[in-house]
């Protein structure tokens, strides 16, 4: 004769039904409740001649209680995680039209191959200037920003320096003194765009800096203008 986890005798038939439902459960994972009944079930189905001693009993009872508190830990862990995402979509969300610095200006080029950029002119532009340099700001390369528009601009660099020789592929940096129709001259560089909008994607979210998204965690700034 057995008894199930609820003190009820199990016969040939009910042994069965016991196995079918069992399925609902595969893994065989115990919860509090489950642990907490077989608890009660152990007591009650005791020896009365040798009782369960009360260091097993108290064994026992703080398994439950650590069980029962790590259950708790998960759930609150769980609720924070969600608030996080959640402050962060709104963070993204309200900093549309102010401008992001990813804090650097530089590009990676590729020997023999032309690399494309974007700069961002606060103002419409009447001539300018876009210097390519090196790591020690030697300026290696000077391009034509030409007239344009206030907006992101796209240019792109043939890889060469001011001879015409191609460069070695490497990190160069990239930036810009322009004149504005007013007649006053100012500066802008690689990496210091307006966000356009924002993509969230898998729990995390991405700002539309020009023509590509980020990962909003490596924007170094936000300002107004």
């Amino acid at each position: 004769m057995a008894i199930d986890a609820y003190g009820n005798t199990l016969t040939s038939s009910s042994s069965s039904a016991t196995t079918s439902s069992s399925t609902v459960n595969p893994n065989g994972v115990l919860g509090k409740d489950d642990f907490l009944k077989l608890l009660m079930l152990e007591l009650k189905y005791q020896d009365p001649t040798s009782p369960m001693d009360s260091e097993k009993i108290l064994t026992q009872t703080s398994q439950l209680a650590t069980l029962e508190s790590s259950e708790n830990t998960t759930k609150a862990l769980t609720t924070l995680a969600s608030a996080l995402t959640a402050s962060a979509q709104f963070t993204g969300i309200s900093a549309i039209g102010k401008i992001a610095d990813t804090g650097s200006n530089a590009i990676l080029a590729t020997k023999g191959e032309k690399s494309v950029f974007e700069l961002y002119f606060p103002d419409a532009v009447t001539t300018g200037k876009i210097n390519i340099m090196d790591a020690n700001g030697k300026i290696l390369k000077t391009m034509d920003v030409g007239a344009t528009d206030a907006g992101v601009a796209q240019y792109t660099w043939d890889g060469t320096n001011s001879a015409g020789s191609a460069l070695d592929s490497g990190t160069y940096y990239v930036e810009s003194t322009y004149t504005k129709a007013d007649g006053t001259t100012a500066t802008t560089r690689i990496g210091r765009y307006p966000i356009d909008s924002i993509k969230f994607d898998s729990g995390k979210t991405y700002a539309k800096l020009g023509s590509s998204y980020v990962d909003f965690s490596t924007i170094k700034e936000i300002t107004n203008n």
